[in-house]
């Protein structure tokens, strides 16, 4: 099949991207919930299981703090573990062995020993799953010293990214929107082992009026408001960090400096959450000479995630609203 046009979800290239680390290191397993003749809660890990044995992925008991804590194991034995969690909101469950445990044991013992782990888990409201599956909690493990946080917007990205945190020394949080599992993405995603390294952003498109700074499902929303927009005249340029823990401020700042507009999104409560984080870095940097108007966020309410779909869908930012904040920011401050 053709590189030009091979068009995978995103659940296909993650299968894709760990059957590639495992075929290369033997060293490489999964575990997790389901994760082996039933292929996964998403269906990520599919056919693995009857590709690479039992042995090499991994089903085990209900019990987060258990599979992490066999995982951080295994890491410091010279093993690549790659963990799955069916939601991300099951991670409080195994927060000590993540936080205390897989975060901190290559500083505490002055580099002796690293953790090679990645743990893999999906994110994010939309499915009507409820206040407790349905959380966005990068903002927890970006907290974290020690850990790289990583979310992901489109098969491709997805893709080289997590063959990064495969090899990776030290532990990568890996999370995944839910929503996207079954899209295919704009680009066609390569073959073969091609990386894409961590803590570098991408610019996925340019623009000249407003600098957009969006993660996961919302870089996906906010690519169909600049699109819309372009024919209104508005031209913006949208940047995917993709790592928010290491985060690459350059081209955000570079941006800033040539559209003089900020429009920050994420699906997450807005209280603490990570786009403070850039909005804080912009306002410290040379960069924040050149606003020509007042920086603005959009987030998800500071609210548990409704069931209700209407309310659901009202308690996170949708494409309308990227359109009104973008649209107003830009004719209001021309």
């Amino acid at each position: 099949m053709s590189t030009d046009n091979r068009m995978l979800t995103m659940a296909e290239a993650l299968r894709e991207a760990m059957g590639i680390a495992m075929d290369e290191r033997p060293e490489v397993f999964i575990l997790g919930e389901d994760i082996g003749i039933y292929g996964g809660a998403f269906g990520v890990t599919g056919d693995l299981y009857h590709r690479f044995s039992p042995e090499r992925v991994i089903d085990t008991p209900i019990s987060e703090l258990g599979i992490v804590g066999a995982a951080v194991g295994a890491a410091l034995s010279g093993m690549r573990p790659i963990v799955e969690i069916q939601f991300s909101d099951f991670t409080a469950q195994a927060m000590d062995q993540i936080a205390n445990q897989a975060a901190k044991i290559h500083f505490m013992l002055g580099g002796a020993l690293h953790v090679p782990l990645v743990l893999r888990t999906p994110q994010g409201s939309g499915t009507g799953a409820a206040a407790q599956h349905s959380q966005n909690l990068e903002t927890w493990f970006a907290n974290v010293p020690g850990l790289k946080v990583v979310v992901p917007s489109n098969p491709a990205d997805a893709k080289g990214l997590l063959l990064s945190a495969i090899d990776d020394p030290n532990p990568v949080i890996f999370l995944e929107h839910k929503l996207l599992y079954k899209i295919p993405g704009r680009d066609p995603v390569p073959e073969g082992a091609i990386r894409i390294p961590l803590g570098v952003s991408k610019v996925v498109r340019e623009g000249k009026d407003l600098t957009l700074v969006a993660t996961g499902i919302m870089v996906n929303k906010s690519f169909e408001v600049a699109e819309k927009l372009a024919a209104e005249g508005i031209s913006i340029t949208l940047i995917d960090p993709r790592t928010i823990s290491p985060l690459d401020m350059n081209p955000i700042f570079e941006s800033v400096e040539k559209t003089g507009r900020l429009l920050v999104v994420q699906e997450g409560p807005s209280h603490g959450g990570f786009i403070n984080e850039v909005i804080a870095r912009v306002s410290e940097s040379s960069s924040f000479g050149s606003l020509i108007a007042p920086i603005k966020r959009l987030a998800g309410m500071n609210i548990p995630i409704p069931y209700a779909p209407q309310l659901e869908k009202a308690a996170v930012p949708q494409i309308e609203d990227i359109e009104v904040a973008a649209r107003e920011l830009v004719k209001s401050w021309r």
